[in-house]
């Protein structure tokens, strides 16, 4: 055997190796692709329920959250309501009652004198009175604003 025969056959051999090593790597590779494909097939199966599930309950929540919109609607509506009723309710009754405490005040006053006479010194107006005369006529909000200190 001559030296390009030996080269030959080493070349031969090597190449049958080398296709022996691919026909392995290749039959490894499909069984790990079929083991893949298992896999994804399983995760299929148990997720697209989840899927639905996820679907039906983000669903429920935009309802729920629509119905909540609703109510807080509602709510502030009559929140507005009630606000205007009593800013109403407090123009409609602030004047007589201070007219009816300032008539009070001095016929409780009179009074006194009459039963007194000039011996008792006159009783100064109380303060709770001059606060209500003094913001008789300012709009709620600067009432509000003085009654806090502001």
């Amino acid at each position: 055997m001559d030296a390009a025969a030996v080269v030959v056959l080493i070349a031969a051999v090597v190449a049958s190796v080398g296709a022996v090593v691919a026909l392995v790597a290749a039959w490894v590779l499909v069984g790990q692709v079929r083991r893949l494909e298992r896999g994804i097939e399983s995760l299929r199966h148990e997720t697209l329920p989840l899927m639905q599930d996820a679907r039906t309950a983000a669903d429920l929540a935009a309802t729920e959250i629509a119905r909540v919109g609703a109510v807080l609607a509602d709510t502030e509506s009559v929140t507005a309501t009630v606000d205007r009723a009593a800013r109403a309710t407090r123009r409609a009754f602030a004047n007589p009652v201070v007219k009816v405490l300032a008539w009070r005040a001095g016929a409780v006053g009179g009074m006194r004198r009459l039963r007194h006479g000039d011996r008792l010194p006159e009783r100064p107006v109380p303060v709770a009175l001059v606060e209500a005369r003094r913001m008789e006529g300012r709009r709620p909000e600067a009432r509000r604003a003085v009654a806090r200190g502001r």
